[in-house]
């Protein structure tokens, strides 16, 4: 929130506005491509990224971090806009932030610091991937087969026309133009970085087909209002199908995660209060509750935005309204330039997203010193291309919770023998079901004809299937003529 004593500093002000100018220009294209990769009128992306500055700005949780629509929902809205329309998008938003207040309520917050970085960093590789082989259709004014998998396979067809079409030529050539600026922006003047890149790579993506006369597609825009359509009845009737109810958790729990893992890396940025994680939920709860009322696309967020924030000098939530408002004011006086833009500039700018979201860099020493966290990741990513969003990321979970029950499931066994000719087995560690054919496989390899004892005293963990595969194993191992399998059992378990 904005402290009465912080708008009284007039350099305050002036800083926070001077950000908000720039958070608004790289927030422009940023908006108006997820929405149209979204598969939705583009001036819904307005609409939440005006929500996003203005509510959720306004609301206590994080000072510096921006909302809005982002990259790594694309995917997501697209599938639930193919699957039950449009109409039904919004409900399903209206869903999802409902479910991230009662969350923020009930202290959820700070139990999304738990989830498995590698299964974060795979959700995010993996949508980074479906939305490289989306767009790389949208480059070439295309429209994609559907599937990540159709997509791929797709690709040797897109290559062809791409050598033989005309005018999917001339799109290609906008769009891998658009992302030639984008990597090259970094490295010019700082003069010359004062315009943020992605504006800079759709303008000049849209003076270049404007000065050669070209004609490639263009956003169909029809002004704010008209966007803007509210749920009915028969909408919200939806929301009892099954396959809804999924994807309104998979909105939620996705854009929880990536609201609140960007806040921790924005976090280690500035020296200024630290995030909320509990209200800032509550506040991406109330805005995606709004957006949903709107019809407008779902909001997280967005790292990029706020990594300009910060970058930009602002140190109030001032900065991050105004962005706000300044793209209120665009969409409202202004709603024709968006219908110049051309298609595969935006895409060129989802792509260029899309590959920043794939860890590349880090993989490399994930895998030299973490090998399963490497492998984690990698196979939540192609689990989320080779089915959804919700399915890959569920058994990234699931990975993840076996990994680290395998891994704290350790358990040694030792043997000795006593004068006399008694055999002493001794268990220690934690004993799990995961370890159960490994202690199995030792035991059956004692002695039939020889006095066993097993030790079980030295276990810190012992659970039910361990315990009754032990005493069965004990009843039948040692034959007629032998003393029974004697058991000493592990304190307090």
């Amino acid at each position: 929130m904005i402290s009465a004593k912080e708008l009284k500093n007039p350099h305050v002000v002036r800083r926070d506005l001077l950000a908000s100018l720039v958070v608004f220009l790289v927030a422009l294209p940023l908006c108006i491509g997820v929405a149209v990769a979204s598969g939705v009128p583009a001036e819904l992306g307005l609409v939440t990224g005006i929500v996003g500055g203005i509510v959720v700005g306004l609301m206590p949780g994080s000072k510096l971090q921006v909302s809005g629509p982002a990259a790594g929902l694309t995917v997501l809205v697209y599938e639930a806009v193919k699957e039950f329309g449009l109409s039904t998008l919004g409900p399903i938003v209206l869903a999802a932030g409902l479910l991230q207040v009662v969350l923020g309520v009930a202290r959820f917050g700070r139990w999304f610091r738990a989830i498995s970085v590698s299964v974060v960093q795979g959700m995010l590789a993996g949508i980074g991937l479906v939305i490289v082989l989306g767009q790389l259709y949208a480059l070439a004014d295309t429209d994609q087969p559907g599937s990540g998998l159709s997509n791929l396979a797709g690709l040797p067809g897109l290559a062809a026309e791409i050598a033989t079409d005309t005018e999917a030529l001339t799109a290609f050539g906008l769009g891998a133009g658009t992302i030639a600026v984008l990597l090259l922006w970094p490295r010019l003047p700082a003069a010359v970085r004062i315009v943020p890149a992605p504006l800079a790579a759709v303008g000049l993506a849209t003076a270049v087909a404007w000065l050669a006369g070209l004609s490639p597609l263009v956003a169909d825009v029809n002004g704010l209002l008209h966007a803007i359509e509210l749920p009915g009845g028969a909408e919200f009737g939806r929301l009892a199908d099954v396959a809804v109810i999924g994807t309104v958790l998979a909105f939620a729990l996705i854009a929880s995660a990536e609201s609140l893992f960007s806040a921790a890396a924005i976090d280690r940025m500035h020296d200024g209060p630290r995030t909320n994680y509990d209200k800032e939920l509550v506040a991406q709860g109330v805005g995606n509750t709004i957006c949903g009322a709107l019809g407008a696309l779902p909001m997280t967020a967005v790292i990029v935005r706020s990594a300009a924030n910060v970058q930009a000098g602002a140190t109030t939530a001032l900065s991050r309204v105004a962005h706000g408002v300044w793209l209120l004011l665009f969409a409202a006086l202004l709603p024709a330039a968006i219908g110049v833009i051309p298609l595969a500039a935006l895409a060129g700018i989802l792509v260029h997203a899309g590959c920043k979201l794939m860890p590349v860099k880090e993989f490399g020493p994930m895998w030299r010193e973490h090998r399963g966290e490497a492998v984690l990741l990698a196979i939540t990513a192609l689990a989320i291309v080779v089915t959804n969003l919700f399915e890959g990321v569920v058994l990234g979970l699931l990975l993840a919770v076996v990994k680290s029950a395998w891994e704290t499931s350790h358990v040694q066994l030792s043997t000795h023998e006593l004068t006399g000719g008694r055999i002493v087995v001794t268990l220690t560690g934690n004993a799990t079901f995961l370890r159960l054919p490994r202690i199995l496989e030792q035991l059956e390899k004692l002695p039939q004809d020889q006095p066993i004892e097993l030790d079980l005293s030295g276990l810190r963990h012992l659970d039910h299937a361990c315990r009754v595969a032990l005493e069965n194993w004990a009843k039948r191992h040692n034959d007629a003529e032998t003393d029974p399998v004697r058991i000493r059992p592990a304190a307090g378990l």
